[in-house]
């Protein structure tokens, strides 16, 4: 069996050509996200389930809804749900917000794929979340963190947005040089501040 201790390496995930939020973006995300033993976490926008899993793994007595469309996305989910033999990830086949109607409420939700519904996913996720709860979008495009980062202002949330630029060492003959990779937008809201309205 695994023995979770808090970061899983890349190299650990079957990856395929589906998406991944990778390492290092992975361990903010979910620092953001402040999981609980038994937090109900939902991932829409999946991928290969590295986020998934490792929530999975921390959540020990809760339970975690991995929400995937692709197919071939959903067949990494899988074989990797299965390598780490986690039991409480559910993969959910589907397109968001459609695809979260019949889920249990969640605490806690990540966003790492919203395509171009992500207004729609968060009126769906604002509708279903808990009083206490915490939402993370993660955006490598301006448009998709400008139409979150509006969203939470409208409705009065408190929240906040980082950039994060990493560079990863490659040798380059006998030196080593820095391969910057791509800027990755989290946005992070509490919905405490919501006062009872939805």
């Amino acid at each position: 069996m695994y023995q979770y201790d808090n970061g899983i390496s890349d190299a650990l995930f079957v990856r395929g050509e589906a998406p991944m939020t990778k390492e290092e973006i992975r361990v903010i995300s979910l620092s953001k996200l402040k999981l609980r033993r038994d937090s109900i976490v939902w991932d829409i926008g999946a991928g290969t389930g590295s986020v998934s899993i490792e929530a999975a793994l921390y959540c020990s007595e809760g339970e975690v809804f991995a929400v995937e469309q692709n197919p071939k996305a959903i067949g990494l989910l899988t074989i990797n749900s299965t390598a780490f033999e986690v039991k409480n990830l559910r993969i959910i086949e589907g397109k968001a917000p459609g695809a979260l109607g019949a889920l249990p409420n969640p605490d806690r939700v990540f966003i790492g794929g919203s395509g171009e519904h992500t207004k729609e996913i968060l009126n769906k996720v604002l509708e279903t979340i808990q009083p206490t709860g915490i939402v993370v979008v993660n955006s490598i495009t301006l448009d998709t963190s400008y139409t979150a980062l509006q969203f939470f202002e409208r409705r009065g949330l408190t929240h906040e947005m980082i950039c994060v630029n990493i560079s990863a060492s490659k040798k380059a003959g006998k030196k080593t040089m820095m391969i910057a990779r791509n800027p990755v937008y989290i946005l992070s809201a509490k919905m405490d501040d919501l006062d009872g309205e939805r």
